[in-house]
């Protein structure tokens, strides 16, 4: 599920979003700032500051995670099951230092929200269809940097 291009955008993606429901299907969606693929079937995300997305996980474990790069717009979801990896398991030490190694030490980490992947989809912003002829990437990334005032290095 979690292949090189899936990875290629985990990793220019700044933050993903992760939805829960409770049991009685109450959703809720929360921005992720740490997280990446742990294997080609997993990906962990910190929980940092999280008390609802935790819940609903210990309520209902499905969830669904989506990234974008906000430059090219587009990105993946990924659909699948998610548990909740304490300090006290013997997997969280490895879990956070992959992490860290990639964000920093800076926040404290409460656990880690493991989710094993059972299909992902692909985000593509609404220009790639009703305009193929003159949407691109390198376009959408000029379109972004004047949106967003960002001057070209």
């Amino acid at each position: 599920m979690i292949n090189d291009e899936v990875k290629e955008y985990i990793e220019s993606s700044v933050l993903c979003w992760l939805a829960t429901c409770d049991s009685k299907g109450i959703p809720n969606v929360s921005p992720k700032e740490m997280f990446t693929y742990l294997d080609e079937n997993k990906l962990i995300i910190a929980h940092i500051a999280s008390p609802n997305t935790v819940r609903n996980i210990r309520e209902n474990p499905k969830v669904c995670v989506s990234f974008v790069d906000v430059f090219v717009q587009k990105g993946f979801k990924l659909m699948g099951v998610a548990r909740l990896v304490k300090k006290n398991n013997d997997e969280f030490i490895a879990m956070l230092k992959k992490l860290t190694d990639i964000y920093s030490e800076k926040f404290p980490v409460k656990a880690i929200i493991e989710i094993t992947v059972n299909k992902a989809d692909r985000i593509v912003a609404p220009s790639y269809f009703l305009f193929p002829d003159t949407t691109s990437e390198e376009n959408q990334i000029e379109a972004a940097y004047k949106t967003y005032g960002i001057k070209a290095i």
